[in-house]
């Protein structure tokens, strides 16, 4: 599945200068795509877009070579799982139950499960080191505990396609560098994996392509090399930032420095 964005622009009423300025990039199928950039520089804002949630004011949004805004909620939702930034919830449910909700998409005219529902629901489950989570009521989960369970929902639609926000957030270092390592081995059986993320040196090391957003406009696109060089990054970020190969795995290292120490060292 591709996503691709041509020339957006979008604008908040009373928001002042455009929340996106001229956006273009292809996500292409089988890709983990990596979305960065500081605070409000519209990360967010072109997730809304590419998922048909939010019209911009001028350009493209394609899902598939087709409008975003073309495919009905319940066909979008067939085709791609997605895990927002953040959500509300509004009745208590066990975990299971929460989970059994990304299959509502692909349920017959009765709404009941099948086997391959419940198939689903228990390999997003297990894949999300949750399944002994099942029983538990969702509003008693940690936050970390709960973002799993947001992801193995997504996962029980079988997408073709995953877009998170901040997929890791609240995440301990086990369960980050797993979720991260379920992301890639998906992009590499061939699910398209689109991601906004803060999280720099994780990104570098998983992501096959990075979009570097500031202040709506794109600063840098490419492979994790191209886009993490401290000069680029520093000017982004507004923060003295080194740049270096880790030995351990051969992908772009970043180390925000203490602003004493000025202008940093980058990859040769």
């Amino acid at each position: 599945m591709k996503f691709s964005a041509q020339d957006l622009t979008v604008r908040y009423p009373g928001g002042g200068g455009p929340a996106l300025d001229g956006v273009s990039m292809d996500v292409p199928p089988g890709c983990l795509y990596a979305v960065l950039g500081p605070n409000g520089s519209g990360k967010s804002t072109l997730m809304k877009v590419l998922l048909g949630v939010l019209a911009p004011a001028s350009g493209a949004a394609l899902v598939d070579e087709r409008p975003a805004g073309a495919w009905s909620r319940r066909e979008l939702a067939r085709a791609v799982g997605v895990v927002p930034q953040a959500e509300t919830i509004a009745f208590p449910l066990k975990v299971r139950e929460m989970v059994a909700m990304g299959r509502y998409p692909h349920l017959g005219p009765l709404g009941s499960e099948r086997d391959a529902d419940r198939t689903a629901i228990a390999r997003a489950l297990e894949a999300c080191d949750a399944a002994d989570l099942a029983e538990r009521d969702v509003m008693t989960l940690s936050g970390g505990e709960l973002q799993r369970v947001r992801i193995a929902r997504a996962l029980a639609q079988e997408p073709r396609a995953l877009v998170l926000d901040e997929p890791t957030a609240s995440l301990d270092i086990r369960h980050e560098m797993a979720i991260l390592e379920l992301l890639r081995s998906s992009a590499d059986a061939g699910m398209t994996v689109l991601v906004v993320t803060h999280g720099l040196d994780l990104a570098a090391r998983f992501a096959d392509r990075m979009l570097l957003l500031a202040k709506g406009r794109v600063a840098a696109e490419g492979v994790p090399g191209e886009v993490m060089r401290s000069s680029v990054l520093e000017e982004v970020y507004r923060w003295p930032i080194a740049v270096q190969e880790d030995p351990a795995t051969g992908m772009p290292r970043v180390t925000p420095l203490r602003h004493s120490q000025g202008s940093s060292a980058e990859l040769p």
